[in-house]
């Protein structure tokens, strides 16, 4: 199916219909477009890139914050069969000559805040004409994104697209090196639509909002919903905050969002403290919340449900090789099975093997295999890594996991962030998921660091509530509580009082945190 076409077809069915609400209260802004102004805009769009010699199999990049311009970009770029490469916000020049380099554009689509950066880097693909900014001040080797659209026409060019075509690469967060570009078909997109309707339960007057950012596989899937149900959306384009959250809820009647476990922390602390107050919001219209891009503690969502005890809630596991959330997924209604990511999600199927590809036994930790329609064409320009990660069709995450007799998933590490210690395998969220238990304790990273006699041992960052003292006493109040509650050899040796440094989609950054705790260490 493509994508570009699901756009048209709700601009011909649901001409009226309002497809997209964004939003910015520090601004005082609200805007809204129907579907067959979305699909008309996306027509300029696309006959502006082609007249500027942007065909199919070219590659645009695509820098740009939360908007309605975002998806209009995004759109504007597939209809022309040309690959749109969206671009995380908080690139640097580095990275965006990186980017470059790797994917070759033919054109640049950004907000104004990036110009000076893509200024910047010069580039042998990506001649100043080709940069269509959207702002207010737009360099004047540049092109104006709201100019370049009402010069255009509204009437659509017959391009062929097939399923099987590439539609999206995507550069990973990069939380473990630099990041990987990832090529999604529009095939994969279908297979993560659907999946996204059917494990959400979702429905045509469902109203969603947008909090994550849309160059991330996540919500970006999450909305594909909403667009095959010819659905309504929000777009929230201020920071997100606990308060800010309830207000977009009760204002705008959603009725499904997704929230980031440190979301979720957030507004269990401000409704613990009295700073906010259920009772001051009509969330009635909220029926369901989608949790997940990380693992979820149990201890949370226990939490969530005491404020919230007829709000529905789904913890889905993906990853952007895998065309975002939904390989694996819990199931509304399993909450006997807190803890785990579930099983395997509609069309898909998992597996937990060992290192010759045997299936584990249940209890015995292995990696984490999938297989379905969702999975990535390749890592672009990489076979090497591409048959390392995709075999027989299968393909291997880097995420370690259990399963039990009832054939559910229980997500153990990321391979890559196992602590060995004096020989023993220690997974941190297994003493994360400990560690948030305690009252004191807002969020917490755990990570290892070096020793000579033991290889690694166990540190913990550890965020507290507001108003509880980084003191010596709180310090060994955790040390006493992760006595009573790990085996030895678990115990952080070292519990640092600091902020836990997450990446926009909720992922702890441990490869950073890793560099920055070595170099305290190494000064002593």
């Amino acid at each position: 199916m493509n994508i570009s076409e699901v756009l048209a077809r709700n601009g011909r069915i649901h001409p009226y219909a309002t497809a997209l609400i964004e939003r910015i209260p520090s601004k005082s802004l609200r805007k809204q477009i129907t579907w067959k102004q979305f699909d008309e805009r996306v027509n300029r769009i696309g006959n502006a890139l082609i007249a500027r010699g942007i065909g199919k199999g070219d590659r645009v990049l695509h820098w740009m914050m939360n908007s309605i311009n975002w998806l209009e970009a995004y759109f504007g770029i597939v209809r022309t069969g040309a690959i749109a490469t969206p671009l995380n916000f908080r690139f640097t020049e580095k990275d965006f000559k990186y980017c470059a380099d790797v994917v070759e554009p033919k054109a640049v689509i950004l907000d104004e805040c990036f110009a000076d950066k893509v200024k910047a880097v010069s580039h042998p693909f990506l001649p100043p004409q080709r940069c269509i900014v959207n702002g207010q001040t737009v360099p004047p080797d540049m092109e104006n994104f709201e100019e370049v659209i009402a010069e255009s026409n509204s009437s659509p060019k017959k391009i062929e697209i097939k399923d099987e075509d590439p539609c999206g690469l995507y550069f990973t967060s990069g939380t473990t090196g630099a990041p990987k570009p990832i090529l999604l078909t529009h095939k994969n997109m279908e297979c993560a639509a659907i999946t996204e309707v059917l494990h959400g339960l979702r429905r045509p007057n469902d109203i969603w909002v947008t909090l994550k950012p849309l160059y991330h596989t996540g919500d970006w899937i999450h909305w594909l919903a909403s667009l095959i149900l010819g659905g309504a959306s929000v777009i929230q384009g201020d920071k997100i905050t606990p308060r800010g959250i309830f207000e977009l809820m009760h204002e705008e009647r959603g009725t499904v969002a997704m929230l980031l476990v440190p979301w979720l922390q957030d507004i269990l602390t401000a409704m613990e403290s009295g700073e906010l107050r259920r009772e001051d919001y009509d969330l009635s219209c909220w029926r369901l919340v989608l949790l997940g891009t990380q693992y979820v503690p149990p201890n949370l969502v226990l939490r969530w449900k005491e404020k919230f005890p007829i709000m529905l809630y789904e913890i889905n596991y993906g990853l952007t090789e895998a065309s975002g959330p939904g390989c694996i997924h819990l199931g509304i209604g399993n909450e006997h099975k807190l803890g785990s990511i579930g099983k395997a999600g509609f069309n898909w199927e998992a597996r937990v093997v060992d290192e010759n590809d045997n299936d584990v036994a249940p209890g015995k930790v292995g990696e984490i295999i999938v297989k379905g329609n969702g999975v990535m064409r390749e890592y672009y320009k990489n076979p090497v890594k591409t048959a390392e990660t995709i075999k027989e069709g299968w393909l291997y995450t880097g995420d370690m996991g259990k399963i039990d007799k009832d054939g559910f998933i229980w997500f153990v590490d990321r391979k890559k962030d196992v602590i060995i210690c004096g020989g023993e395998n220690i997974y941190p969220i297994e003493i994360e998921d400990i560690l948030q238990g305690h009252p004191k304790i807002h969020d917490v990273g755990v990570i290892g660091l070096p020793d000579e006699r033991l290889g690694e041992i166990v540190a913990a960052i550890v965020d507290l509530k507001p108003n509880i003292p980084q003191s010596t006493e709180t310090r060994e109040e955790i040390t006493r509580f992760c006595e009573e509650n790990l085996p030895k050899y678990k115990r952080p040796r070292h519990i640092i009082f600091d902020k836990v440094l997450r990446n926009p989609t909720g992922k702890i950054e441990k490869v950073i945190m890793g560099q920055k705790y070595r170099k305290m260490m190494d000064r002593g």
